[in-house]
């Protein structure tokens, strides 16, 4: 059974990156493009929707949320294109990894946290000031 499991998470991770190749051909509808670079991004980020260091939950993102995100956008793309997104990423897979990529991603969602963060400063400090 674990090498069944392997070869499903080796799969996953192959269509992972074969989608976020997808979601740049012309061939791919702009709504699947949408859809591919959100999954694509939230499956390749270090960071989950649901930490995995809560018991049972941490893992619902791994095993179901993006899973069920991948099936969606294949549904979505062309096979000919995911079939040339995959052998792309097949070869791509012994190459070496880009530590350019995961400085953006991590960049990206504490710029997002701070965005959050400083639009809920802006709207307690309004509230703040409003009460009597």
């Amino acid at each position: 059974m674990l090498p069944q499991i392997k070869i499903w998470a080796r799969a996953l991770k192959r269509d992972v990156h074969a989608i976020y190749l997808a979601a740049h051909s012309p061939r791919v509808p702009w709504h699947a493009k949408i859809i591919a670079i959100a999954v694509a991004g939230y499956a390749l980020s270090p960071i989950d929707l649901i930490p995995d260091f809560i018991p049972v939950l941490g893992y619902v993102d791994d095993l179901i949320i993006v899973p069920l995100g991948i099936w969606l956008v294949l549904s979505l793309i062309p096979e000919e294109v995911m079939a040339e997104c995959r052998a792309v990423a097949d070869g791509a897979e012994t190459q070496p990894r880009s530590k350019a990529a995961a400085i953006t991603i991590v960049a990206i969602w504490i710029l997002g946290a701070a965005t959050l963060g400083w639009i809920g400063f802006i709207h307690w400090g309004r509230l703040i000031r409003a009460a009597p």
